[in-house]
């Protein structure tokens, strides 16, 4: 296969948090099939430089979301096996996994009835609504752990609905949920409420897993300008995520 590959912005940054955290388990990284990465070359340059930049590891998570991107482990296939290919043709040395971003919505409840598409065989990753959360939320919860799951829910911090009720997060640990922060979120990307939420549940040590959630190079260059900001370095070098507990799975 021949591409023209993008080379990877200068990355001789001060970022040594990401080669502590090693695994980045949430991104939109496989080629036209979301709204991330729209080329292989894109997704190559970008997996290109989050290895530059620590990650030794990529587990992409596109969407599924069955009205928009009605992605599945056979549509995914053929653009991860090109993405893999690539990465081996250029000797590029990161691990290279899909999983998904599973959108629970009125269509989840058929998608439970499927083999899932797992972080590390049982740790799914799972969204919900900008707008509010679904009433059946904490009972697929509860179907997905009772089919042996360990649901991850994506960005807690960016569900405006529970910013008044910050102890609504709590309840999702109690009853076996884990959290994942968005990188960016503690940045002030997405505005100065989501980085308090953020920093809230970092705070109080409930944030399980971080993933940049990488969809193009907007958010590329954002997470580079975290090298200016020492505080936040020394947060991220600090917090005992579990990213590197994870152990990945073969796939062919």
């Amino acid at each position: 296969m021949f591409f023209f590959r993008k080379k990877p912005e200068n990355v001789d940054l001060n970022l040594p948090f990401l080669a502590g955290i090693g695994t980045d388990i949430h991104s939109h990284l496989l080629p036209a099939v979301d709204d991330g990465s729209q080329d292989l070359d894109t997704s190559i340059s970008f997996i290109e430089t989050l290895h530059a930049l620590g990650i030794q590891n990529v587990i992409t998570t596109p969407h599924v979301m069955m009205d928009r991107y009605p992605n599945s482990a056979e549509t995914l296939s053929e653009p991860y096996q090109q993405v893999k290919n690539a990465l081996a043709e250029k000797n590029i040395p990161v691990q290279f996994h899909h999983a998904a971003e599973y959108y629970m919505d009125e269509f989840f409840e058929e998608l439970m009835k499927l083999p899932l598409m797992t972080l590390n065989g049982e740790l799914i990753l799972v969204e919900i609504s900008f707008m509010s959360a679904p009433p059946q939320l904490h009972q697929w919860l509860f179907e997905l752990a009772a089919q042996g799951y360990r649901p991850v829910l994506a960005h807690p911090e960016r569900y405006n609905y529970y910013h008044a009720t910050p102890e609504d997060y709590k309840v999702f640990k109690q009853r076996g949920c884990h959290l994942q922060v968005n990188l960016l979120s503690l940045t002030g990307y997405y505005g100065r409420h989501i980085q308090k939420s953020a920093e809230w549940l970092v705070e109080n040590k409930l944030i399980d897993f971080i993933g940049t959630d990488l969809h193009h190079s907007k958010h590329l260059q954002a997470i580079k300008s975290i090298a200016k900001d020492k505080k936040l370095v020394k947060l991220l070098e600090t917090y005992p995520f579990k990213n590197n507990t994870i152990q990945l799975v073969p796939q062919v």
